[in-house]
């Protein structure tokens, strides 16, 4: 283990350790290479698909616990799956800011990449890529999020073969 990555492991809960070592080996893995910057609010631990360059997903900090933002590019191939989410997730989902280059591209940095466009809980949405897909770490969520990742992981395998 790296000495980034031990000390991004330290500012993790011994509750998390586990699920984010594990999740650390599925991605890696899995096509994508680990990235890890520090800064003010914590480390940033980014995994990369080596395959498109894309980042898939990105671990971040915050006063309210360690958070694993999802990049989900194919969300239209498997956005039923959403609809299974815990509620808490599904609320800070809906909560998260709109994404303003999908609502109107004049109001937004062109350089900005757009966000998504789904439907959960019957309802269509268009988020903010930075904003939509990041559930706390916690033992409800985890499962989840490794469903997550192995839907966008499975769907961008078929999608680009």
């Amino acid at each position: 283990m790296d000495e980034k990555f031990s000390g991004f492991m330290e500012t993790v809960g011994g509750d998390f350790r586990s699920f984010v070592n594990q999740i650390d080996g599925y991605l890696t893995a899995n096509d994508c290479k680990r990235d890890i910057k520090l800064q003010k609010s914590g480390y940033v631990v980014s995994y990369v698909l080596k395959s498109s360059k894309r980042t898939l997903a990105t671990f971040v900090s915050r006063k309210t616990g360690i958070k694993l933002r999802i990049y989900p590019e194919h969300i239209q191939e498997y956005q039923g799956f959403l609809n299974t989410l815990p509620e808490k997730v599904k609320k800070e989902i809906k909560k998260a800011s709109a994404c303003k280059r999908l609502i109107n591209p004049d109001d937004c940095n062109p350089k900005c990449v757009m966000g998504y466009t789904f439907v959960l809980d019957g309802e269509q949405y268009q988020k903010c890529r930075y904003m939509a897909f990041q559930p706390t770490l916690s033992e409800e969520n985890n499962p989840y999020i490794r469903q997550f990742l192995e839907k966008e992981l499975r769907a961008g395998v078929d999608y680009d073969s």
